[in-house]
């Protein structure tokens, strides 16, 4: 049973506090007793009563309510987390200058937890010398600043401020809840990042394929886990049915052979700049059918197959392994389960031997205790140092010691 945390959410003046409604929505659902500070600004787009509603606690904006419980130094005291969604240029600058003016600045000033700030405004605003020197400096000071999705804005215009989806926000905010701020920390920034999740298809007819168990969802908090730490993120997603994580360029696929080509493409300069690091936590069928018949095989009729021939598709880590380029980071995936010859470890330390990739993720996916769920628990190998567990945990909470793990071994 999860524990539940004290969360303050703090909503400012933009038109993308609507979302900071679905957020909150989420962070109760998932048990977190929430207390709503917004500021003066905030309330002009979304009222205190539903904020009030959907958290079922006090909804104000100045440090003249409740002056007996010292609201603006004590909902900071008590709070496990503090989150500020959206952050307007304006907010981010007197968060930075220390100022106390209201409410949610002077929440700012006492908590002691975990802050995360979730940037939402205009592109010239968000580029702006002012803005990032701001930005810079809480990020020294330990908060958490994500960066701005990239999309429609206020009115025609599109472009890098937009304010991540509440799914996002509310995923990597319950990350640096359980694993605290270092969980994304901005060190992928410049980085270069290419993954693939999923599991492929491989058509027998028009209806039937082979596939696998593979929900996609690790790789999906990877990428979403990697685009928060700062990096330029592409997804190959085989047969993936979710939202594409904020930030992340998706390369949609459905066979083992166009997510071969896929990755050995997007892992090569193409006359451009080859990934820093790819990792291959797809699940990529072994085998598929040797033919595919060009109408739905049915029984009884003079068609019905008395076997399927398969033939081997590609090894598709191996040849990433082969062509990588100079100084790129190879990391591989092994869904294992231990059986009479060897344990998950071992069977895990063969592979990584076989491969010849630098980093290893073992699943133990003994009794399907992996697919499809919310949480996991992986082990981490190299092949000059031990095997590292990351904790029981959210697969987004997962994602971010897989990356803590990864990046200090690049270049």
């Amino acid at each position: 049973m999860s524990t539940v945390s004290s969360i303050v959410l703090g909503v400012s003046g933009g038109v993308a506090a609507y979302k900071a409604a679905f957020v909150l929505r989420a962070f109760t659902e998932a048990g977190h007793d929430v207390r709503v500070v917004p500021t003066p600004g905030a309330l002009h787009f979304v009222g205190a009563a539903t904020f009030e509603a959907l958290s079922g606690n006090p909804v104000t904006t100045d440090v003249w309510s409740d002056v007996p419980e010292v609201a603006h130094v004590r909902i900071g005291q008590a709070a496990d987390l503090v989150v500020v969604a959206p952050a307007t240029a304006d907010l981010l600058a007197r968060a930075a200058m220390g100022r106390a003016d209201d409410l949610l600045t002077a929440t700012l000033l006492t908590a002691s937890c975990p802050v995360v700030f979730v940037p939402a405004m205009h592109t010239e605003m968000w580029l702006h010398p002012a803005t990032q020197e701001n930005v810079a400096t809480l990020r020294r000071r330990g908060a958490v600043v994500l960066p701005p999705a990239v999309g429609r804005l206020t009115g025609p215009d599109s472009g890098p401020g937009r304010l991540p989806e509440p799914a996002d926000i509310a995923a990597l905010s319950l990350v640096v809840l359980s694993s605290g701020a270092a969980a994304l920390a901005p060190d992928l920034a410049g980085r270069r990042v290419l993954i693939s999740a999923g599991g492929t298809r491989e058509p027998l007819d028009p209806v039937r394929y082979l596939g696998n168990r593979s929900s996609g969802k690790q790789g999906w908090a990877l990428a979403r886990v990697a685009a928060a730490r700062g990096a330029d993120v592409t997804l190959v997603a085989a047969n993936v049915d979710a939202p594409a994580p904020f930030g992340v360029r998706v390369l949609p696929v459905g066979t083992a052979e166009e997510l071969r080509d896929a990755m050995v493409a997007e892992a090569g300069t193409g006359g451009g700049v080859a990934p820093d690091v790819v990792v291959m936590a797809a699940a990529v069928a072994d085998f598929r059918p040797e033919s595919v018949a060009a109408s739905k095989l049915k029984k009884g009729s003079t068609s019905e197959p008395s076997s399927v021939p398969l033939v081997r598709n590609p090894d598709v880590l191996a040849e990433l392994v082969t062509k990588r380029a100079p100084g790129q980071l190879v990391v591989g995936f092994a869904a294992e389960t231990g059986d009479e010859d060897a344990d998950v470890l071992t069977h895990a330390r063969a592979k990584l031997a076989r491969k010849g990739c630098d980093v290893l993720v073992v699943n133990d996916v003994s009794g399907g205790q992996v697919f499809g769920r919310a949480e996991n628990t992986v082990v981490v190998l190299t092949a000059d140092g031990p095997a590292t567990e990351v904790p029981h945990g959210s697969k987004d909470a997962v994602a971010a010691g897989i990356w803590t793990s990864v990046v200090p071994r690049l270049p």
